[in-house]
């Protein structure tokens, strides 16, 4: 039986005295740390004009957002770490997925390279570009099942192994790094020179250079591995154990189709779209049975507090009774509701009136404006409404989709 947390907090969704307020932006992390650390940055170079936001006033609410109020069903996870100025969420969070399912499965605690996955993915995006003639995209973005996809190809190693940052870096910064592709690519497209080998080698030296040269060999735990060995003999994981599941209207429920977003640039028609209803019971059920979760949605919204680090759905946006298919359609059609960002779900609670709260680890700056030496640095707290209006897709361990998969054969 489950135990259910309860948590005294007033009700804070569908409030009459809700009400919006302009702020100053909360978050400064990302400004005047990650991009002074960078050296990006320069406020004396770049005068910025003040800016005020506008956000749902949660002054007064007493909420769950603390970590030690999800100690009950806290997942085992590692700390979250900083993707730095990079737009690389998707890797970072499905990497520290992967980590808690090592765990969860076979008790052992790795650190796993992001960046490994985040360098083949770049050859990968750059090995399109060839093949379909400069006609697909070279981002930094891409989606979760990007990681298991370079799983198969590519393997993985141990963080340890490869960091991705260079000597002395802080964060990770790949803002000239996609400077120097992009325009390296203008030059290939420009001269029509589709020479793949010599393509893929001028991008792996630019890789190279920014990032470092991931190893195709290295030692671990005493034992000698490839990146492919150490997938298969030591981690021991299965990627086609992991499944991508969606929930839109714009494709038909209940079947497998294209998530049609910018980073899912290769089109994958891997997805399972389900009802709103089945996509929050995988959740909740996943959660409930001591399941991780990987997940991507929106994280610009007015009742998102960069002080509280708890995500809400404001009254005045929608009263939460109301979120169903068509208010996420609506908001995805219009383009309120964006491709954001990934993030891992790692825990639960449950308020006295039976509804859920989620612990999210996060690997942007968004979470991190408050004391770095906070238990909560890093972490996001969602409600339900949230989550059922703002997060779009999930990946999670296939087990949790077994209930439904009949109704996908049918």
């Amino acid at each position: 039986m489950i135990f259910m947390v309860l948590f005294s907090t007033m009700t804070v969704q569908a409030q009459n005295n809700e009400k919006g307020v302009f702020v100053k932006p909360e978050n400064t992390y990302y400004p005047d740390v990650i991009m002074k650390a960078v050296h990006a940055y320069d406020a004396k170079m770049n005068p910025q004009q003040e800016t005020k936001q506008f956000v749902l006033d949660q002054s007064g609410m007493n909420l769950p957002n603390k970590v030690a109020d999800y100690k009950d069903h806290d997942y085992w996870h590692f700390p979250p770490i900083s993707q730095g100025n990079t737009g690389t969420c998707w890797s970072f969070s499905t990497t520290s997925f992967m980590e808690s399912e090592e765990h969860r499965i076979y008790n052992k605690d790795v650190r796993l390279s992001e960046m490994y996955t985040v360098y083949w993915e770049y050859i990968e995006k750059v090995s399109r570009f060839v093949a379909t003639r400069g006609n697909s995209r070279v981002e930094e973005g891409s989606e979760a099942n990007a990681l298991t996809r370079i799983y198969k190809k590519y393997g993985i190693v141990p963080r340890e192994v490869y960091t991705g940052l260079l000597p002395g870096q802080e964060f990770y910064d790949h803002s000239k790094l996609i400077a120097e592709l992009h325009t390296y690519l203008a030059s290939v497209k420009k001269s029509a020179d589709w020479n793949k080998a010599a393509v893929i080698a001028t991008t792996k030296s630019i890789l190279n250079h920014y990032m470092g040269v991931p190893p195709t060999e290295f030692t671990y735990k005493g034992k000698t591995y490839t990146p492919k060995s150490f997938l298969k003999d030591y981690l021991k994981l299965n990627m086609d154990d992991y499944v991508d599941v969606l929930s839109y209207m714009q494709k038909p429920f209940w079947k497998q189709v294209e998530y049609q977003v910018p980073d899912n640039w290769w089109h994958s028609k891997a997805y399972y779209n389900v009802p709103l209803n089945v996509f929050m019971n995988i959740i909740n059920s996943g959660m409930e049975k001591g399941y991780t979760v990987c997940i991507g949605g929106d994280v610009s919204e007015a009742g998102l507090s960069h002080k509280n680090n708890t995500a809400l759905i404001p009254s005045f946006d929608i009263p939460a009774q109301y979120i169903n298919d068509d208010a996420r359609q609506f908001r995805f059609s219009n383009g309120t509701t964006t491709d954001d960002h990934g993030m891992h779900m790692v825990g639960y609670l449950k308020d006295k009136k039976g509804n859920f709260w989620y612990l999210i680890k996060d690997s942007s700056s968004g979470s991190r404006s408050i004391d770095p030496k906070s238990p909560e640095f890093g972490y996001y707290f969602f409600s339900e409404p949230y989550v059922k209006l703002k997060i779009m897709d999930i990946m999670v361990h296939k087990d949790l989709l077994k209930p439904y998969l009949k109704k996908f054969n049918q």
